[in-house]
């Protein structure tokens, strides 16, 4: 309470902002008449200007009124577009690392052109991604004209660039592409062998257009790049075969909150017996127990037409927020192929990680993040803590006037689509255009076939129309149109009440290949789009008739969103039932005993605000749910996420070549401590020491016995510098003989081919933690506790792992004749290329007591480290 009358004294946090910004807007705008009075040559000139005074001390924050400026002049003479107040306001919102929430239509894209151009001065690069390839193309040709005309160089990555192509639009100033596309160039970079192979260069500031389908909804699903597992896929069909054999609730049950299913103690028996096995939970069946999780979620929670689509004989996956196709994701831990197998198409090979991250943790390595989007202001606190940052809502530039009318609930499906086709019918007849959303492929095509049956004529977008997203969503604000969309609604792409005249006369002439022609068209169809307008005008503007509601409210503001642009009319109405599966599954009783005592009967609709609530209360637990699921996915991340980012920098360092000779000599004096460690003890008579292990173990790290002389003669300080100096002397004369060079490469290839070998076997161990961890909640331990403390030991040993394997192979490599290998033999008469196994080795000396490392401080009491003080004598 207290609150809300601050607000209405002192203004909302975001009333503040806007106040606080205003002074920078009125900045620009005083630039404005300057701006107009300058030729092009001289606003072009302003670029080279601007970075020599960004050089000479002064600051973007500095430079930004006129560079402002300079942008809203060009985009007036480049593209006809001058940037509105509210605009300048949104592109200074975007400089600052904030997210600006823009309702549809106010002009995002231009909007971003602003921070673009200013970032960009830098010469570090700018990122502004987007959500699909078309979108990419499209705003780096349109929006690029302004970059290019105040001379910058613009880039654009879509799938299907070769490496040559991507070092080229990664090296502009400013470099569309979809997060897909920017997230796997980091991994395939991450895998290369060399530093001129390399794609990506800098992350110094990106931009990400529609954040919250990118950093909130996408979030949920890593990016993957895995190769295949060297596994059959034959069981995959033969569990496959068992399934259509279980019985609901008595061999198996389903959770669809939580999108779980589970065999029961009869199922598990029945497939015991199906299997012919004695116990299902023995490991040595573990992979079946999997196979037959996999399958059965595959036949229970997966639906064709809903979760995915069978396409060229492949399952594609259906981006549940989006509804377009994710070809090429594939979904993992073999439950794309337990659906393959149900689908009855070929199953390919289950693939093993090579390499992993997650959206969030790419994002969060830039130096600066900022976003836009017309629906962020719900996920704010989600925004703020897994990203830090914070969300501004930006005024509209004309007042919003569309009508949102209160739900309408039905007691069953079938009188809902029945009620919602009678509205579109009607709504059709008078001229107004209707976007109807859906919540899946299935439920619009089961729409579009009972609006065929009254003689509706409509268009049907969604993943299996995929590639007419733009022409049908240009067109879908024509009088009288009826467009069915699936969870997507032309994202990106405006909806012109009356229809878009450039998408209309491009079909007729090609604007590249006859201007002419396309001039004379788009002159014919602007008239007619204008005329069209008006009618649609006064029939009451866009309808948006959403069929179900969406667990995240923010889906559902997005589809509103498309109607009421720029102070155009429009209305929108939700049409739900009692069967949905947001009111079944999480309305709770509730919303039926509000329903109860508001009376409802057959075919009749309620409309109450007390429903609304609930609805969005229902909206709210999911949302709830949905973050967590995106938290826990980010904090096992970041366990990987930390691991990744030390094995990357050592790979990176390997490719440069600085400082590897220098790491490999580390690496000797690492495991020569670690081999005598194991066999000499300081606190054991040095006599007793175990001379024979200690030669054997240093043969198998080292490739070569040892002479170690007397033993009497040593303590372990000095006999670990004995076996470190022989094994340097020795890697130097091979390095005489081969050369520097050859060497210099031969180290940088062998350390990155075990720390790519190693790296990928350990992702797949953390695959398999991760895969049992939660069974340790059983066990009263914090599941996600555990995975760090293992997942740390695991990570520690695959470095020792790399250290003693790239030592083995550099010490054991031969690349000359047999003649020049035995010139390396070493002046003590070391024998060469030891090959012995561990087995048989003797025990080492046990010590009594516990042993002072060298690290350790000096039981002495100097102060000093042991290894500086008592450790030095002998």
């Amino acid at each position: 309470m207290l609150g809300k009358f601050l607000s209405k004294i002192v203004g909302s946090k975001n009333d503040r902002e806007m106040k606080h910004l205003q002074p920078l807007v009125e900045a620009v705008n005083a630039q404005e008449p300057s701006m107009e009075a300058k030729s092009d040559a001289e606003l072009a000139a302003l670029t080279p200007a601007f970075k020599e005074r960004l050089a000479a001390g002064e600051t973007l924050d500095d430079l930004l009124p006129e560079a402002f400026a300079a942008v809203r002049e060009a985009g007036r003479r480049t593209i006809g577009q001058r940037h509105y107040d509210v605009q300048l306001i949104g592109g200074i919102v975007l400089h600052q690392g904030k997210i600006a929430e823009m309702k549809t239509g106010e002009g995002k894209t231009l909007s971003a052109t602003l921070p673009v151009y200013l970032n960009a001065l830098t010469g570090r690069g700018v990122h502004v991604v987007t959500v699909n390839d078309y979108l990419a193309k499209r705003d780096a040709g349109w929006m690029g004209k302004i970059y290019r005309f105040l001379g910058l160089t613009v880039g654009c990555i879509v799938h299907g660039l070769d490496d040559d192509q991507r070092q080229e639009a990664y090296g502009a100033d400013v470099t569309y592409g979809t997060n897909n596309e920017f997230g796997f160039d980091y991994l395939r970079d991450n895998m290369k062998f060399d530093l001129a192979e390399l794609v990506q260069r800098d992350y110094a500031y990106a931009i990400v257009d529609e954040v919250d389908s990118i950093l909130i909804d996408e979030a949920r699903t890593p990016l993957i790049i895995s190769g295949p597992a060297e596994k059959s896929t034959q069981l995959y069909v033969q569990i496959d075969r068992l399934i259509p054999r279980l019985s609901k609730e008595t061999h198996y049950t389903i959770d669809e909150k939580t999108r779980t299913a589970s065999l029961t103690e009869e199922g598990v028996s029945r497939c015991e017996e199906l299997l012919k096995v004695d116990n299902l939970y023995d490991p040595r069946y573990m992979e079946l127990l999997h196979h037959l999780t996999q399958a059965l979620k595959a036949h229970t929670l997966f639906k064709r037409d809903v979760d995915y689509i069978v396409k060229d004989g492949e399952v594609v996956i259906v981006d549940e927020f989006t509804g377009r196709l994710m070809p090429g994701r594939r979904y993992s831990e073999g439950l794309h192929q337990a659906l393959e197998a149900k689908e009855k198409i070929k199953v390919k090979s289950e693939n093993q990680t090579l390499a992993t991250i997650t959206f969030q943790n790419y994002f969060r390595m830039y130096d600066k993040l900022a976003g836009m989007t017309g629906t962020a202001d719900t996920e704010a606190e989600e925004f703020a803590k897994i990203y830090k940052l914070d969300v501004v809502v930006i005024p509209t530039n004309r007042e919003m006037v569309r009508k949102d009318h209160p739900d309408s609930v039905y007691r069953t499906q079938v009188e809902k689509y029945e009620a919602a086709v009678q509205e579109i019918k009607a709504l059709h007849s008078k001229g107004q255009p209707v976007l109807v959303g859906t919540v899946s492929v299935e439920r619009s095509e089961l729409l579009a076939a009972r609006l065929k049956r009254l003689g509706v004529p409509h268009t049907v977008l969604n993943a299996k129309q995929h590639a007419k997203e733009a022409e049908i969503v240009a067109q879908a604000g024509r009088k009288g149109a009826v467009t069915i969309s699936t969870n997507m609604a032309g994202r990106g792409t405006d909806i012109i009440l009356g229809g878009n005249p450039e998408a209309m006369a491009v079909k007729d002439a090609d604007p590249q290949e006859d201007p002419e022609a396309y001039a004379q068209a788009l002159k014919k169809y602007q008239a007619q789009c204008a005329d069209e307008r008006e009618q649609v005008l006064a029939a009451g503007g866009l309808h948006i008739l959403g069929t179900e509601r969406h667990e995240s409210r923010r889906i559902d503001n997005q589809l509103r969103g498309r109607s009421g642009r720029q102070g155009d009319p429009g209305s929108s109405r939700f049409y739900l039932s009692l069967e949905d599966d947001l009111l079944r599954l999480f309305g709770s009783d509730r919303i039926k005993g509000i329903m109860g005592k508001l009376g409802m009967e057959e075919g009749e609709p309620i409309e109450h605000n007390l429903i609304s609530k609930a609805i969005e209360n229902a909206q709210r637990k999911v949302e709830g749910r949905n973050f967590e699921i995106r938290k826990q996915l980010l904090e096992y991340d970041d366990v990987l996420n930390k691991q990744r980012e030390v094995i990357y920098a050592q790979r990176r360092a390997a490719m440069t070549g600085e400082g590897v000779h220098d790491s490999v000599l580390e690496m000797m004096d690492e495991i020569a401590e670690q081999v005598v460690d194991a066999y000499a003890d300081d606190h054991v008579p040095a006599a007793e020491w175990d001379a024979k292990g200690l030669s054997d173990a240093v043969g198998n790290a080292f490739g070569f016995l040892p002479d170690l002389g007397e033993m009497a003669e040593h303590d372990a300080e000095s006999l670990i510098q004995r076996v470190s100096e022989q094994a340097k002397s020795l890697y130097d004369r091979k390095g005489q003989l081969y050369g520097p060079e050859t060497m210099e490469q031969l180290e940088r290839w062998i350390l990155l081919d075990r720390v790519d070998s190693l790296w990928k076997d350990h992702l797949l161990n953390m695959d398999h933690l991760k895969e049992g961890i939660g069974l340790r909640g059983y066990g009263q331990k914090d599941p996600l506790r555990e995975y760090q403390r293992e997942g740390y030991e695991m990570f520690a040993q695959m470095v020792e792992r790399i250290k003693s394997e790239t030592v083995g192979a550099l010490m054991r490599v031969q690349i000359a004749s047999e003649e020049d290998v035995q010139a390396l033999a070493p002046e003590e008469d070391i024998p060469l290329a030891y090959s012995g196994g561990d087995g048989g080795a003797p025990e080492p000396a046990q010590r009594e007591g516990k042993k002072v490392g060298r690290n350790d401080p000096c039981p002495c009491g100097s102060g000093k480290k042991y290894k500086k003080c008592c450790g030095l004598k002998q």
